[in-house]
């Protein structure tokens, strides 16, 4: 297939040399999208049906086989060879059981180990005679070791992510999931499904995956280009507020980040855009030719009353408002008997008296000079915080010391999605038609609104898990934070089977739920692992640690050595005097070096076959209040895919300890 698209010959079929470099871009695309990727097979399934799908199910009928794989392959002659997963031939390989065999009389799955076909395993749903097992070849596939950036899920989805998956691109879907549940892997593969049935409409539109750092976006930058999706974009929050020439250089108090991130600040910034709105003292007088057209005042203030009460953009009033003048003269030339056309009303609202009267009822925001104006002056934050903030708040806002100008400001994270804000109100955000948001749980309210503008035409994905919340704002109810979002209409849905974390570690870290996350439902894994956790106490950590990461590295698989980030720099010393390489969030292990430091603040979302966890009372007194410190404990122990190291030598937490 990808022999055939390098053959195309393409020079006799454009018209111009625009279209050949359009033409040839997607064809360079094409070829990217069907490079072949070691290890990964192209088919992993097989579905044998008694009636060829939508033939009618009468007695005698011929069945029907297919090859589900990544992606769709044909022959030389174009006939199916694999049909492609997201395909509906291909969903009764997901959802089929002996309680509904969906006209399945086989389902076979392949095993793989480094790209070779090594094992297959058969189950005859339609068959009575048969009892329903558990398949050997799925745990296998679950259990495999992790080397490297996460992989895609494709042979392994269960029947409750496929109804994520495959929901609709007109809805949006909330879905809360404790550790191991998958779901990061059913929201990129909801996009890879979307695509495949939405292409059209989201080329146009745009996709976007939003997660909470760069290391995170790296871990999963593989799993949609090896479904063959190469446009979808990645970015974080930060990325996606971010302006030419403003950079976070400063950081705010807990405090002030919370207050910043409330949703009030878009009241309170709504005022201050729309303060700038001066009604008109004087009559206008438009000369053209040797005509002299007078606007009175009390008409002005009438336009630009209609306008505030349009709750229009600010940007968009602003254009419509010479527009809206120039009409009103137009309907004085005719009734003085002339006869303007749209050419006239033009010119008249380019007349510089037109434009000096503009300026004057309805100036140019700049909304970064805004914001810093609100942090700097308060009397201006006051005017418009009044009834929104209470003193006490509005002093968390204001800077100790002024900065003179929007370049030499020290602006925060928070600062940044205050400025997108304003700048949402003076001229819309450009809206996509898919948009996935993860680790969502950890967001402000601020920071909701700033990716809902993203996506106020499309719909969005939300995965999370309130009790992974590690932010002084962390969300509480997925409800308002749906409401943040701009998507109070969408489906929650929850998963509950774990896949990843080992049943001993998940039931070890579920004792922490109670303080966390009062009445949310424990992870129940589906995996059972004997002597996968480890809790010691001792008395020299630093050479515990390094003999615990050196017992790690004798098993395969990736190693994950978690600490306090206060502690992570002692640690790689100590590895380092032990001769022990490591490398970094976010960069790709190799068979030579498995092992990754990991500060406990970057810790979510990735997961190691194998973690040592150090000393949990220090991550947890790394954290502003004891709960989000108990939070950011109970991410790090649910990391591990095989098994859990935890040491400690100050007292664990109450409800860790035996």
């Amino acid at each position: 297939m990808r022999e055939d698209v390098e053959a195309l010959d393409i020079r006799d079929v454009t018209a111009n040399w625009v279209n050949a470099i359009v033409l040839q871009a997607q064809i360079d695309d094409r070829i990217k999208a069907l490079a072949d990727l070691a290890h990964t097979p192209l088919f992993f399934g097989r579905l044998d049906y008694l009636h060829a799908p939508g033939a009618e199910l009468a007695e005698g009928g011929e069945g029907e086989q297919f090859y589900i794989g990544r992606r769709h392959v044909h022959d030389a002659e174009g006939d199916p060879m694999v049909i492609d997963w997201r395909a509906p031939v291909s969903q009764p390989f997901y959802r089929a059981s002996k309680a509904d065999p969906q006209d399945v009389a086989l389902r076979r799955r392949f095993g793989y180990t480094g790209g070779e076909l090594t094992a297959y395993e058969d189950e005859r749903l339609s068959d009575p005679g048969e009892a329903a097992t558990v398949s050997k070849l799925l745990q296998q596939e679950i259990e495999r070791p992790r080397v490297g950036p996460m992989r895609d899920i494709v042979a392994t989805i269960q029947p409750e992510q496929d109804e994520i998956v495959r929901s609709g691109l007109s809805g949006s879907v909330c879905v809360q999931g404790g550790p191991g549940t998958g779901k990061t892997a059913v929201g990129l593969h909801r996009v890879a499904y979307l695509l495949y049935a939405h292409r059209e409409r989201l080329a146009r539109t745009g996709t976007l995956v939003i997660g909470p750092n760069r290391s995170f976006l790296h871990y999963i930058e593989q799993v949609l280009p090896a479904l063959g999706e190469l446009e979808v974009k990645q970015a974080t929050v930060e990325d996606l507020v971010s302006r030419d020439g403003l950079e976070v250089r400063g950081t705010d108090p807990a405090a002030t980040a919370v207050v910043k991130g409330d949703a009030r600040m878009a009241e309170v910034l709504r005022r201050a855009v729309r303060s700038h709105v001066t009604p008109p003292t004087e009559a206008l007088m438009v000369v053209r030719g040797s005509r002299r057209w007078r606007v009175p005042a009390y008409e002005l203030e009438e336009i630009v009353a209609e306008l505030l009460a349009r709750d229009m953009r600010y940007g968009a009033a602003r254009e419509a408002l010479p527009q809206r003048i120039a009409h009103t003269v137009l309907v004085r030339m005719e009734q003085a008997g002339e006869a303007p056309d749209d050419r006239v009303q033009d010119a008249v609202a380019r007349n510089a008296a037109v434009k000096a009267a503009v300026k004057a009822m309805w100036p140019a925001v700049d909304p970064a000079k805004l914001v810093l104006r609100l942090l700097s002056d308060a009397e201006f934050l006051a005017a418009h915080a009044e009834g929104v903030l209470t003193a006490a708040e509005q002093e968390l806002l204001l800077w100790p010391k002024p900065w003179r100008s929007v370049r030499a400001a020290k602006w925060s994270a928070a600062d940044l999605v205050l400025i997108d804000e304003a700048a949402d109100l003076v001229e819309r955000t450009h809206s996509l038609g898919h948009v996935v948001l993860d680790e969502a749980q950890d967001l402000s309210p601020m920071q909701y609104r700033a990716v809902g503008r993203r996506c106020t035409t499309g719909s969005v994905t939300v995965l999370g898990d309130l009790a992974q919340g590690t932010t002084p704002w962390a969300t509480r109810d997925w409800g308002r934070a749906l409401a943040h979002l701009g998507k109070p209409e969408a489906a929650v849905e929850e998963l509950t089977a774990g896949f990843r974390v080992p049943r001993e570690v998940i039931a070890y870290a579920s004792r922490l739920l109670p303080e966390i996350a009062p009445g949310l439902a424990e992870v129940s894994s589906v995996r059972e692992a004997a002597g996968s956790l480890e809790v010691r106490r001792v008395d020299d950590l630093g050479a515990a640690v390094v003999a615990a990461c050196r017992a790690s590295l004798e098993r395969e698989g990736s190693i994950g050595l978690i600490a306090a980030d206060a502690r992570v720099p002692e640690l790689e010393e100590a590895l380092r005097g032990a001769g022990l390489a490591w490398l970094s969030p976010g960069e790709e292990t190799t068979a030579e070096v498995r092992l990754t430091v990991v500060p406990a603040s970057l810790a979510k979302g990735l997961e190691y076959d194998y973690v040592v966890l150090d000393e949990p009372a220090a991550i947890v007194a790394g954290e502003p209040d004891e709960r989000t410190g108990l939070r950011r404990l109970y991410v790090c122990l649910t990391r591990a895919v095989s098994g859990l190291t935890t040491l400690h030598r100050a007292p664990l937490p109450p409800s860790l300890t035996p």
